[in-house]
């Protein structure tokens, strides 16, 4: 790899672009927008709100779908979910960077509310 090349890379990985991308790409083929531009645009004006306000992310998952994944996760509805279940199943949404050790997590019961929040 060249010099360029790996200052290319550098820059990427340290901007997190491939990731952006990824997730941009991702939500264009789930939700399938009839002006798939606008809808890009949409979701970078709202990511960068949400660095301003800290609040509202764009992602591909909702919160109807955390919880259905909770669900699956809980079969016999106890209400919580343990250690490895809410481990496995962020890095199985691809989310990379979060919260090794949530609420609820030195007694294996994490509940609905912290797997939403911390998703």
């Amino acid at each position: 790899m060249s010099k360029r090349e790996q200052e290319a890379a550098e820059y990427l990985e340290k901007h997190k672009i491939i990731d952006l991308v990824d997730n941009l790409t991702s939500m264009v083929f789930f939700y399938r927008p009839d002006r798939p531009q606008e809808f890009l645009i949409d979701q970078l004006e709202k990511l960068k709100e949400s660095k301003v306000s800290q609040e509202y992310s764009p992602c591909l998952f909702n919160e109807s779908n955390l919880d259905a994944l909770f669900g699956i996760l809980d079969p016999c509805h106890q209400g919580y979910i343990t250690h490895a279940q809410y481990k496995e199943a962020l890095k199985t949404l691809g989310v990379k960077n979060f919260n090794e050790f949530p609420d609820g997590a030195g007694e294996e019961r994490i509940s609905q509310e912290t797997f939403r929040r911390e998703a």
